[in-house]
């Protein structure tokens, strides 16, 4: 009868193969690019969903982006114990995968604004039924994609046999690209699909550019489970990172509790373990701890790091992203970073590093991820320099208790306007707007107009922090009307656009697909927004349609449109107004802010990795791993903190603070790294194994003359 060890490898060596791979692992491959397409597209889309669907302002909306990504590194940690210690990495990556792709399909349903809009006009009535499946769905997702990322890589490993390491290694780096593609593929398709229009609805279409995702996750999950039949699964041994804290943990009430002098000192606090835990594993927590106290530095790097899908991304709004004949969208502007990596990564070692190397320069790990985070710090410098740019470009919006003012002439001759207290007077052609006034608010003003010989004064109350046009026309007795304008700019870098007319019988105004409906005279529609470029425009009047393309319109800006005439006429045209410029600083300019970054993250995120691996014991390697993620996790937390309690107004400043902060821990990492002492685990594990076997058969000769002795003793007695 064969025993069940034989029967386990021939098991083994039935399982198919191709090119030397076992097939199992194409399945893993796909279900990991199709993952990781579902999860970074998902959150390219979070804080533009957050500030313009949800309506949160940009500190909530940056707060709550980095608590859902400090929750995805927090995670993990339980997924490798539930994974180790109870279910296996199979059955956890099926059963948090199934709560991964719910969470990522109710977060879809979040975005679809029809649930709760009475109005049809796109914008949520009930914000709090979109918010509560929006933090459902993202709670759900954070435990899904966390809790599988610890399971997902390793159960790669375990298809392989021991003797196919070259294969195992080529698995990693194929499983590595896989990674890259999804993300790189889903920063660039799900920002285009949330550009589109959903259906009748002005708003854009969030639902579609969360479904795929979802449907991806979906897909990720059915993969997965259709190779169930050719993998090979190992049964749970337990978990060394709960091992780990229970060893800390005894050693620390043990110290405390013979914390009297007369206690013996140990030479190190984890010596106070040893009277319920071996010598082997104690050693082994020190040399883990030694590296996890180096760790401590690391979150302010992740701060900044993923800053790049909250504030980078609200920088990008307020820019023009015109490349040629391609438009980028802000949220776009994130797949620089993976781009920059799938070159930079084999840049840096097939050529800098060799070259460091020749120079005859001590470049250790260490160094590496110091120069990583300075190269950070450096990044965070570029970003405020281009918001410095960005501020000088953006208009200057009442402060306060001020308020603004605009006089628009729709008249057909030339008007002079006079604002007691404020300016002498305003000449103003037909069709020609003054700048914007800022006035002191809640204070009735009054200005007066003059139409050649015909005067008018016309008195307005207006609120603090308000905008207001006013239209002007000399027909008769000058008319007057106030509309209220924009008071930021517009959502998205989109383009924000109403009508007015000095006519009659003005019906049916359009572009492409948005309807304005019937205008009245000198009464202003409401604001639409629109992508940049050139737009149809129609509107019939006395029963004639006109339509008319209209001027190119950039990012960012607002217009208001007059139509003063009918149609056909020789001279048709329409004028513009306009509210709020164009974003006029190119997004080009953030490409050396990420080259910095990713240049960072290249020699501190790799080499931290290896360093780690490096300095750990073969069976610590899942908690230093624990270890790095959880740094990730605190540098959100601190980014969320920051964001909630800082007083900062200007974000140039709060980019400063940000790299002022990590040059400061930099220095601190460089001190803690000089007096770091490199350590090769296996050596040390060999010392240790030599003196526990060195113990152990000194005891068994103890034993033996002990036995012996006794043995001697009895037969003199007899």
């Amino acid at each position: 009868m064969k025993d069940e060890k034989h029967i386990d490898d021939e098991k083994v060596k039935s399982k198919p193969s191709c090119l030397g791979f076992p097939i199992s692992i194409f399945f893993i491959v796909v279900n990991e690019f199709c993952e990781r397409f579902s999860y970074y597209g998902m959150r390219a889309l979070l804080v533009l969903y957050f500030r313009y669907f949800l309506r949160w302002d940009e500190d909530l909306a940056t707060a709550v982006y980095h608590a859902f990504v400090a929750l995805c590194y927090l995670t993990p940690i339980l997924g490798a114990i539930i994974a180790d210690s109870w279910l296996g990495k199979f059955k956890t990556i099926v059963y948090l995968s199934v709560v991964y792709t719910i969470g990522q399909l109710v977060i879809s349903v979040s975005a679809i604004a029809d649930m709760s809009d009475s109005d049809g006009d796109g914008h949520p009535n009930n914000l709090n039924l979109h918010i509560g499946l929006a933090i459902l769905g993202l709670i759900l997702i954070a435990f899904g994609t966390g809790g599988i990322k610890p399971c997902v890589s390793a159960f790669g490993g375990d298809q392989f046999e021991d003797n196919q390491v070259k294969e195992r290694g080529r698995f990693f780096s194929i499983f590595y690209l896989s990674i890259n593609a999804g993300s790189l593929i889903s920063t660039v398709i799900t920002p285009i699909l949330r550009g589109q229009k959903c259906g009748h609805v002005p708003q854009a279409c969030y639902p579609v550019a969360f479904g795929v995702p979802a449907a991806l996750m979906a897909v990720a999950l059915i993969v997965f489970i259709g190779g169930n039949a050719l993998y090979k699964k190992s049964t749970p041994q337990g978990n060394i990172m709960l091992e780990v804290s229970k060893c800390i943990v005894f050693a620390i009430k043990n110290r405390f509790k013979h914390r009297s002098k007369l206690y013996p000192k140990r030479e190190h606090f984890m010596d106070w373990a040893s009277e319920k835990y071996n010598e082997e594993l104690i050693s082994q927590v020190k040399m883990v701890l030694k590296v996890l106290f180096l760790y401590l530095p690391l979150p302010m790097f992740w701060a900044l790091f993923d800053q790049q899908g909250s504030r980078w991304t609200f920088q990008a709004t307020r820019m023009n992203g015109n490349f040629g004949g391609l438009d980028i969208q802000p949220d776009q502007m994130q797949t620089v970073n993976p781009i920059l990596i799938l070159i930079m990564v084999p840049v840096v070692d097939v050529i800098i590093y060799p070259l460091i190397a020749k120079c005859k320069l001590n470049f250790t790990p260490l160094r590496k991820m110091t120069v990583g985070m300075f190269l950070a710090a450096l990044a965070f410098v570029a970003a405020a320099l281009v918001q410095i740019e960005i501020d000088k470009t953006l208009p200057n919006f009442p402060t306060g208790d001020q308020s603004q003012i605009k006089l628009i002439n729709v008249g057909k001759s030339t008007a002079s306007v006079t604002i007691p207290g404020v300016s002498s007077s305003y000449t103003l052609p037909p069709f020609e707007a003054s700048d914007y006034i800022s006035i002191t608010a809640a204070k009735t003003k009054s200005f007066t107009i003059h139409y050649g010989t015909t005067s008018y004064q016309h008195q307005f109350t207006t609120d603090s922090g308000t905008r207001h046009s006013f239209f002007t026309i000399d027909v008769g007795k000058p008319q007057i009307m106030k509309a209220s304008d924009l008071e930021a700019k517009p959502e998205e870098g989109k383009n924000a656009i109403r009508f007015v007319t000095t006519l009659s019988n003005v019906k049916n105004v359009t572009i492409e697909g948005t309807d304005f409906g019937s205008l009245d005279k000198l009464v202003a529609t409401n604001y639409s927004l629109f992508t940049k470029g050139e737009k149809m425009i129609s509107y019939t009047i006395n029963g004639k349609k006109c339509s008319q393309r209209s001027k190119e319109f950039g990012f960012g800006s607002a217009y208001t449109i007059i139509i003063s005439e009918g149609c056909p006429t020789k001279n048709f045209k329409m004028h513009y107004i306009e509210d709020i410029g164009p974003n006029s600083v190119h997004m080009a300019w953030q490409i050396p802010q990420y080259l910095l970054i990713t240049s960072g993250e290249v020699v501190f995120s790799v080499t931290g990795l290896a360093f780690a691996y490096s300095q750990a014991p073969s069976n610590m390697k899942s908690v230093l791993q624990a270890g790095w993620l959880l740094t990730n996790a605190v540098g959100n937390i601190i980014v969320l903190i920051v964001a909630e309690a800082s007083t900062i107004q200007e974000q140039w400043a709060e980019y400063i603070l940000f790299a002022a902060l990590l040059i400061a821990v930099c220095i601190i990492f460089a001190i803690m790294a000089y007096f770091y002492t490199y350590v090769d685990p296996s050596e040390l594990e060999a010392k240790i194994e030599d003196e526990a076997a060195k113990k152990k058969q000194e005891a068994l000769e103890a034993q033996t003359i002990y036995e012996n002795g006794t043995v001697a003793e009895s037969q003199s007695s007899l």
